[in-house]
């Protein structure tokens, strides 16, 4: 009987492919159980990058970055999941958001005044190890959720451009972070 030889490198590469179409179904439930009840705003979600941001050396949160296929596109449908590594107040969380905005350049202080006012309204205070995910949605709204439960919407396209710019946007002030949960092709 006749075996056929097959070289290494091909054999490693179908091996590979035949044991990625096993696991992708455990990739893409892990995503979603990730993502919490996040994952019914982008029911095809999968991590796309992740990355710590810290701050004078302490850890502040753990960042994931979650995209329909894990392809992120700015324009499209994605979610932002930050673990927090710190006890923060809400209006903690929503100075600075407000303060990052801000630093982008090109709002009004009286868009800006009422973000804030929606914002103060839906971030809560978070403790170690706890989790809010903000998710652009299809339309470009911006809709957050803490741990289990959604808590709040804002339904201004504007409002979730410069929301998520703060970490993935070109004027981020932490473009390594964004790197890692973009990628550097984004």
């Amino acid at each position: 009987m006749c075996i056929p030889s097959i070289n290494s490198r091909r054999f490693f590469t179908i091996l590979t492919a035949t044991l990625w179409l096993f696991a992708w179904p455990a990739f893409a439930d892990a995503s979603q159980e990730a993502l919490g009840a996040a994952s019914k705003s982008m029911p095809s979600a999968e991590l796309v990058g992740q990355g710590r941001m810290t701050y004078l050396g302490f850890k502040v949160f753990d960042a994931e970055l979650y995209a329909p296929g894990g392809t992120y596109r700015p324009s499209d449908a994605f979610a932002l999941k930050l673990i927090y590594l710190r006890n923060f107040k809400g209006g903690e969380i929503t100075r600075s958001s407000v303060k990052e905005i801000k630093r982008q350049g090109g709002v009004s202080e009286q868009q800006l005044a009422s973000w804030e006012k929606q914002m103060t309204s839906i971030f809560p205070d978070v403790s170690s190890g706890q989790s809010i995910t903000g998710v652009r949605t299809t339309s470009g709204h911006a809709v957050f959720y803490f741990g289990g439960r959604k808590i709040g919407a804002i339904k201004d396209a504007a409002f979730a451009r410069r929301f998520f710019s703060i970490w993935l946007g070109q004027k981020t002030r932490n473009p390594r972070l964004r790197s890692k949960l973009v990628g550097n092709g984004a």
